[in-house]
């Protein structure tokens, strides 16, 4: 009895495992249905593209696999830096007709394998030279019919492999900020759509591609404030002296001559020295025969030479100027004639001469009196054509020009500028073969003038109430003309070559100028401006490239 009842239990479990073994094999046999890929309410997508309309953002839960991507129709108007980043299989991104305006920098970084952008049909007005940074691969870019104006210099320059660009239908400004394109144009192998500029009008409807380069003015220059000297100063003087570069400047408020020396580290000047000047109106240096000397100008207490001595590293007092010659001196000129040194002093007292000194082995000794009692206010030395000469400027008389003469080894009166009437400086430059003498005034307009040959005309009238300071000065292959006013801020002109004239550049904050000197040092091109009233200002001369 016991032994079937054994039996039908052991069959019936056998036929529950059996059951369950099928029922476990069709389990595991059994494929679940595939898994719908993330997709966004705005998109379509399949495994590998997403196609969005109206989307408020980048759209974020895309298959990760995508390398398709199209947004049309978008409700934003900006691309964010590394908007696509959580993409970085994508090869073609189509951003056609939305309403993007702006792109950041970066904004397709992460995407390594990008192929293929389009965005077109835009509102984009300008772009960020690092918009494209990061794509290695993309060969085809398309970016017609937006209202870009310009494009940054060297924004396609990460873009190695680029093969198609489209520019077309764009609202380019084709002023300096292009002519980097019209260069990259001509040199590229990037295949460009003809475009054409929409501005300015001497250019409107002109091919880009076509444009000549020498048609883009683009190089400008600035005069900007580079050093502020704490002090008033009436005259500055650079000169080298034992391959260092100095200055020296007249400042009767101190009562001193001051030397200062450029720092060619810092880049500035620095306080060297000062000579004792209770009333200097011209502190004059001159380098001869590798000595250091400097002629002290002042209009009280009489006038001195100061030799530097390297030895106790000062300035010790030379020698005396005639104070019965040289009574009231306004200006110093040192020159040399056939080897010999000279310097003249303008003395604007009734009761002087304005004089001409010579070096002879230890000093410097009366050579001519020039000009008496004709309240002289500026010397000018001129050697041209081998001739040299020295024009005297008088508040009180027109100009007078003497020539030197070899035999007599002196200057002799060759004429007068008798179209001005009057002048507070005499500068000279030339212009090509042609020479101009520059002659300043406080009551009237300032004159350029031409020579002609036989006699100066004039050819500008520059307005200049209250001048007494006029330098002309070249820097760089630039000519300018630093013009000075007690009752008004410095104004710098610039030669117009096509003209012959000079035209108005610059205005400059310096108040009652006395002088103007342009100091090269090292890479640096600079205008000093020492001041009557105020702080004597170093102002650099800058070049800006506005197609950079």
């Amino acid at each position: 009895m016991a032994g079937p009842r054994a039996g039908r239990g052991s069959g019936l479990g056998l036929l529950a495992l059996s059951a369950l073994g099928c029922c476990l094999m069709l389990q595991v046999g059994a494929k679940r249905p595939p898994k719908t890929p993330p997709c966004p309410p705005s998109c379509s997508c399949t495994r590998d593209t997403a196609f969005c309309v109206d989307s408020k953002a980048v759209p974020r839960n895309l298959p990760s696999e995508v390398i398709s991507l199209t947004l049309v129709n978008a409700a934003f108007s900006e691309i964010q830096d590394g908007a696509f980043s959580h993409l970085p299989l994508l090869q073609f991104l189509l951003l056609n007709s939305n309403k993007f305006t702006l792109i950041g920098d970066n904004a397709f970084t992460g995407l390594p394998h990008l192929q293929y952008l389009f965005i077109e049909n835009n509102d984009i007005w300008a772009l960020s030279k690092f918009t494209f940074r990061g794509l290695k691969s993309l060969t085809h870019l398309s970016l017609a019919n937006n209202n870009l104006q310009t494009l940054p210099r060297d924004i396609f320059r990460p873009l190695d492999i680029l093969s198609d660009l489209d520019l077309r239908g764009n609202s380019l400004n084709c002023d300096c900020k292009v002519k980097w394109l019209v260069e990259w144009l001509a040199h590229t192998n990037t295949t460009v759509a003809p475009i054409y500029c929409a501005s300015p009008p001497r250019f409107q409807e002109h091919k880009v591609q076509d444009l000549p380069l020498r048609e883009f003015d683009c190089i400008t220059t600035d005069f900007v404030l580079y050093q502020t000297l704490p002090f008033p100063a009436v005259s500055a003087e650079p000169f080298l002296y034992s391959s260092d570069l100095y200055l020296a400047l007249a400042q009767p408020g101190a009562s001193a001559c001051s030397v200062l020396k450029w720092d060619y580290v810092e880049r500035q000047l620095r306080d060297y020295d000062r000579i004792p000047a209770p009333s200097a109106v011209h502190c004059k240096p001159m380098v001869v025969d590798s000595q250091l000397y400097v002629i002290v100008a002042q209009l009280f207490g009489g006038s001195y030479i100061y030799h530097w001595d390297p030895n106790t590293t000062r300035f010790t007092k030379l020698q005396d100027i005639d104070p019965q010659r040289v009574r009231k001196p306004n200006d110093l000129e040192a020159f040399r004639i056939d080897g010999d040194w000279y310097f003249a002093v303008a003395d604007s007292s009734k009761a002087g001469a304005t004089s001409l000194y010579r070096w002879h082995q230890n000093g410097f000794y009366s050579h001519q009196a020039l000009h008496a009692w004709h309240r002289d206010t500026d010397l000018e030395f001129v050697d041209g054509e081998g001739k040299p000469r020295l024009i005297v400027s008088s508040s009180s008389q027109a100009p007078v020009i003497y020539q030197w003469s070899r035999t007599q080894k002196q200057f002799v009166a060759q004429g007068e500028v008798s179209q001005v009437p009057d002048a507070q400086a005499v500068k000279h430059f030339r212009a090509g073969r042609d020479s101009y003498l520059c002659l300043s005034r406080y009551i009237g307009d300032s004159k350029i003038l031409r020579w002609e040959g036989t006699r100066f005309s004039e050819v500008q009238a520059l307005p200049s109430r209250g001048s007494l300071a006029m330098q002309p000065f070249l820097v760089g292959g630039r000519r300018y003309l630093a013009l000075g006013s007690d009752f008004s801020f410095t104004q710098i002109y610039q030669w117009d070559e096509g003209r012959q004239k000079f035209v108005r550049f610059q205005e400059l904050a310096v108040q009652a100028p006395r002088a103007f000197c342009y100091m090269p040092a090292g890479d640096a091109q600079l205008l000093l401006a020492p001041s009557f009233k105020g702080q004597t200002l170093v102002y650099r001369h800058v070049v800006v490239d506005l197609s950079a």
